[in-house]
């Protein structure tokens, strides 16, 4: 038994934060109001100045399990959640072997229910090894409760292929998630093309290899019924795209945006700095802007982090040749504050309805609340406190971030999942 006092609720439907003492008793809140009543034997915790939501929801991470698990395990990907105020995972499929059939799923899922404190679910390939060429093993993956399909690290090259696979699974409910990039022009995928790119001296990568695979894709799903979701948006252009075919009302799109593509630019990338290093590159601020006022729009129905840990040695390369990707579950809640919620460019309601409530939807899963009823599932975020994202505060197997020994506002203290208290900082 818990009880919350002088805690400042947040939720989706209102920027506005509801003072309130929160009773959780048996994993579920049984009581919220002003002044509750100590219940014998509960343990009380002071939220006064502490903003208590639920718990985010991350639908794109790349654990790395199986195959590459030098990079990251589901226990250590699900410790950096936790870390975060993650209370559940996407896993993607792009491991080794592909989660491409029943097989390959049911081995992923068991041991996440082995090695992990919060849910961990997984997408399942739209082809073979992600290979663009034959269909998986839809209906086997279907079966164990898989709901979205991708061939994520890579666009599914043949649209008939997609096509063929939209008709085919949309029929079970299910929903296909694209990376967006013509390989042919995307080129060696460093960064994008532009000032920083012949300043450097690096061939980069036009925004137009992402934005017509979104036209593209949509168009797919448009003609075959189906419901697409457009991964890591990083253009202006692209974000228009979305925009306009959402506007239609004809065709069922979703979309995402990554706090690095929110906060970052080209720019960031300095002296061949490779945490800044990803797919899709970080573009200019006039995108940067042009993706926060999407998401404040909600033509970006939900945020997240493409989180893909990479080991020192893979970052220490060349920028070439050093891997695409950056960690984010460990620093996402905090930066987001840090960077939009404190200078008052979003409110918490914002970022618990696009990190939290609407991944959880798309999921197909009910979204966390702070009401009465509902099971514990919440995070005490003090917004006074600073983070310092030392190597030893990271959970992460690898810390491939920007944020690496950065202080920022804001402090995840509490995450309760059910009856259990997965995280308290002291």
């Amino acid at each position: 038994m818990l009880l919350l006092q002088n805690a400042r609720i947040a939720s989706e439907n209102s920027p506005e934060l509801v003072k309130s003492d929160v009773l959780i008793v048996d994993g579920k809140i049984q009581e919220i109001g002003s002044g509750l009543a100590i219940p014998e034997g509960a343990r009380v915790i002071d939220a006064a100045g502490r903003v208590l939501m639920p718990g985010m929801f991350d639908a794109h991470v790349h654990f790395r399990a199986p195959g590459f698990e030098n990079k990251e395990t589901i226990t250590t990907g699900s410790e950096a959640a936790i870390n975060g105020g993650v209370t559940g995972v996407v896993m993607m499929p792009n491991t080794r072997p592909a989660l491409d059939s029943a097989t390959a799923v049911a081995t992923v899922l068991d041991n996440a229910r082995d090695r992990s404190r919060i849910p961990v679910y997984t997408s399942g390939c739209v082809t073979k090894n992600r290979e663009g060429k034959e269909l998986a093993e839809i209906e086997g993956m279907r079966e164990l409760g898989v709901t979205m399909l991708t061939d994520d690290g890579d666009t599914t090259a043949d649209p008939a292929v997609l096509f063929r696979a939209m008709q085919y699974a949309t029929e079970f409910g299910m929903f296909f998630a694209s990376h967006c990039e013509v390989p042919e022009l995307a080129g060696p995928r460093a960064l994008n093309e532009g000032v920083m790119s012949y300043r450097l001296g690096i061939k980069g990568s036009p925004a137009c290899a992402e934005e017509i695979i979104i036209d593209r894709d949509i168009r797919l799903a448009h003609a075959a019924g189906a419901h697409v979701h457009i991964q890591h948006v990083s253009s202006k252009l692209g974000m228009e795209t979305i925009r306009w075919w959402k506007s239609r009302g004809d065709v069922k799109v979703t979309a995402e945006v990554t706090p690095h593509h929110l906060m970052f630019t080209d720019e960031h990338i300095g002296d061949y700095d490779t945490n800044y290093k990803m797919n899709p590159p970080l573009r200019t601020q006039d995108d940067c802007d042009a993706l926060l006022e999407g998401l404040m729009e909600g033509v970006f129905d939900i945020i997240s982090t493409d989180h893909a840990p990479h080991t020192p040695f893979e970052k220490a390369q060349d920028f070439i040749t050093a891997p695409n990707g950056i960690t984010g579950l460990d620093t996402a809640l905090v930066s987001l504050y840090h960077h939009f919620v404190e200078p008052q460019k979003i409110g918490w309601d914002v970022v618990v309805k696009r990190y939290s409530a609407e991944p959880r939807r798309l999921m197909g899963l009910p979204a966390a609340a702070i009401e009465v009823g509902q099971p514990a599932n919440c995070v005490l975020f003090d917004t006074e406190a600073e983070t310092t994202f030392t190597r030893d505060f990271m959970k992460s197997k690898s810390q491939n971030t920007p944020f690496i020994d950065q202080t920022l506002k804001g402090r995840v203290d509490l995450v309760i999942l059910g009856a259990e208290i997965l995280l308290e900082r002291e």
